[in-house]
């Protein structure tokens, strides 16, 4: 499409009915007018070509904290805000990137993707990406591209995993005839984090990213981990679904959120093995004594939770497919309780004077025991450290919790999301 045809493409039923699908119906308009200043953005930059538009979502965390990269279970969602961008084919061996966001612009030679000692920020991350097609044995080529975001930044909502099966997405496209499947995107999104950030994540955000919906996922076969589509929304207990951000991100606390994959797999290393999803949990158990004294307390206290995060996941899918939202609302507060006390990832031991999500957690769990009959789920989102917690509340109440947590924490910090249906797609229009 062209600038020119913009307008009509964005207002044509189908178009319509897609946003809703992307973005639920109260949030179309606006979204229209993103597509609007997406186009005018890539018209100015690289002139009055034809291009193509694609979206990414971020996602939401509802079961599963830290289990993917010790190939557990997880349950996830897609969320309503994403990436998004107009690209188009240069025919050229370079890709020039211009975000509107992030106050970016840059270029990279498809000749010169090789490692640097910088181990942060998008150029690394976009080298890593091309890498990883390279490596795993698909095509790359040259493309201009326009981005913008509304994915929060830094805060536990996969803001980079929404940029990566973006960039996924359309090298799919363009180069690789649409043959990808969503399990390739993640590893080659993985790929890029572990051997250019140094950030030793698993799957899960990118699954959770480029599927769509509510899934769960087993990663006990990291290489093809299994997805299942949960028939589920939010609107079938009137319930929203928030994202409180607690002021600070967590982009430069690598090596605590590192740590909790190694402290797992060192565990697993007790047993002989790789991953904790290796080690029977009932032999786990018989060797508490000797593992307290060989690998500490905090290793053992982390695989406990991975153990006990992986039946809940099990049963929150169960209390789902059932229709027993109260079980599934009290799992999911019973996931975050924790990863507070037995994952410990609600603040850096570091700096350990600064714990904005406990406070949080605290003041939401203190207005919810006010209302002891009302239906809801709370928990920290995410890595962790820092950045966000999510809260599940009735409707009626998104208001007045919202005034209340915000005269705790700071204006604006609410967000309210939903999930979308759509996981990284070409905007077929």
């Amino acid at each position: 499409m062209k600038r020119a045809e913009i307008t009509t493409i964005l207002n044509k039923k189908e178009t319509i009915t897609l946003f809703e699908d992307l973005y639920g119906k109260d949030n179309v308009e606006a979204n229209v007018e993103r597509y609007r200043q997406l186009a005018d953005g890539f018209v100015k930059n690289f002139g009055d070509e034809e291009f193509e538009l694609f979206s990414s979502p971020g996602r939401t965390e509802i079961g599963g904290n830290h289990t993917d990269h010790n190939h557990g279970k997880v349950l996830a969602g897609s969320v309503n805000q994403d990436c998004i961008c107009a690209a188009r084919r240069n025919g050229g061996n370079t890709i020039r990137i211009v975000s509107e966001t992030f106050h970016q612009d840059f270029t990279i030679n498809l000749d010169k993707l090789e490692t640097t000692d910088k181990t942060t920020g998008t150029v690394a991350l976009m080298k890593g990406m091309l890498a990883g097609f390279v490596e795993k044995g698909f095509q790359i080529g040259g493309f201009d591209a326009y981005t913008t975001s509304n994915v929060i930044s830094a805060a536990g909502v996969s803001s980079s995993a929404s940029f990566e099966m973006l960039i996924c997405c359309m090298l799919d496209y363009f180069f690789n005839e649409n043959k990808l499947s969503v399990t390739d995107y993640a590893h080659v999104g993985r790929y890029a984090e572990n051997k250019y950030w140094n950030k030793a994540s698993g799957l899960l955000d990118q699954m959770a990213c480029a599927s769509g919906g509510v899934v769960t996922i087993d990663f006990k076969d990291c290489e093809n981990p299994k997805v299942e589509k949960i028939d589920f929304s939010l609107d079938e207990i009137d319930c929203d679904l928030l994202i409180v951000n607690t002021g600070k991100g967590h982009a430069n606390m690598s090596d605590e959120y590192s740590a909790v994959p190694v402290e797992m797999k060192r565990a697993a290393a007790f047993f002989g093995k790789e991953v904790l999803a290796e080690v029977d949990y009932e032999e786990f158990l018989k060797k508490i004594p000797q593992m307290r004294k060989e690998i500490g307390d905090r290793c053992v206290l982390r695989a406990l939770h991975f153990y006990s995060e992986n039946i809940r996941v099990d049963e929150e899918v169960a209390a789902l497919k059932e229709k027993q939202y109260d079980d599934f609302l009290r799992l999911v507060c019973e996931s975050g309780d924790s990863s507070w006390k037995w994952l410990q990832n609600c603040y850096c031991i570091e700096n350990a004077s600064e714990q904005a999500i406990c406070i949080a957690l605290a003041m939401t769990e203190l207005y919810f025991k006010s209302r002891p009959k009302m239906q809801h789920a709370f928990r920290i989102h995410g890595g962790g450290f820092a950045g966000v917690i999510m809260v599940i509340l009735p409707k009626a109440y998104t208001e007045d919790y919202t005034t209340y947590i915000e005269e705790k924490l700071a204006d604006k910090c609410v967000y309210k999301m939903s999930i979308r249906k759509y996981g990284a797609i070409h905007m077929d229009v």
